[in-house]
């Protein structure tokens, strides 16, 4: 580990070199109870939940960490499961909907981030973090997604610009707004890990100033499913 050791992440299991990244430490642990056979506790420090063992798809190491909200935390994970010996990761988090033709519950494979975020364009200087293309392609064969394409990431969940931003976003070609993945695609590039993003709309914009929520019950479902295509293109990794 080039004489460095994660301060962050405090492993109690060994972590297998290829992951999938939710934000939410509920839904990690979710998720690994599906994906993966007697999962074993990886991470709970800084309550950012992490779990490893065999996946179920195939039997190979699989790690579930979550990465919290936003670039600055999900950065800090990243650097330290890189430090550990990640080496090709998949982002399963939610999205908002920008593309009025997507609807809730929807997949959304992102091939590219931009970056109205601090994290990214730090990491980026001035370059569009993107996916990485094979492991993007093997997504968009797993998964089936609805759309695929430009996203954006941001640092503000409630925004009180006025007007809302949504609109110059959707202008400026991107699909969906998140908070996490320019920064790991920048990440990846830099330590030449492939990333890339699948993602499940949470909520769809109406109308400027309203929004519309998925239930716990259908987002359950969608990153079910998320998850098992995000395992699946991992499979030959």
């Amino acid at each position: 580990m080039n004489g460095r050791e994660p301060i962050h992440i405090r492993p109690t299991a060994r972590l297998a070199s290829r992951a999938l990244l939710p934000g939410d430490p509920g839904r990690a642990l979710t998720l690994a109870q599906r994906l993966i056979e007697q999962p074993r506790m990886f991470n709970h420090h800084r309550g950012l939940w992490g779990y490893t063992g065999p996946a179920i798809l195939d039997g190979r190491p699989l790690t579930i960490q979550s990465t919290g909200m936003g670039g600055p935390s999900a950065a800090i994970v990243f650097e330290e499961l890189v430090l550990l010996g990640l080496r090709s990761a998949v982002r399963v988090g939610t999205c908002g909907a920008l593309d009025p033709t997507l609807q809730l519950g929807d997949l959304v494979l992102a091939s590219e981030a931009i970056a109205d975020d601090g994290t990214s364009r730090a990491l980026s200087d001035g370059r569009q973090p993107t996916a990485d293309p094979d492991l993007t392609a093997a997504l968009d064969e797993a998964a089936s997604p609805q759309r695929s394409g430009p996203i954006v990431s941001t640092d503000l969940f409630y925004d009180p610009s006025s007007p809302a931003p949504e609109a110059r976003w959707h202008e400026a070609g991107a699909l969906a707004v998140e908070m996490e993945a320019a920064s790991l695609f920048a990440l990846g590039a830099i330590h030449d890990v492939a990333v890339g993003c699948l993602l499940a709309v949470s909520d769809v914009f109406p109308a400027p100033g309203t929004r519309e929520r998925i239930s716990d019950e259908q987002l359950l479902g969608t990153a079910e499913r998320m998850g098992a295509a995000a395992v699946a293109a991992l499979a030959e990794r």
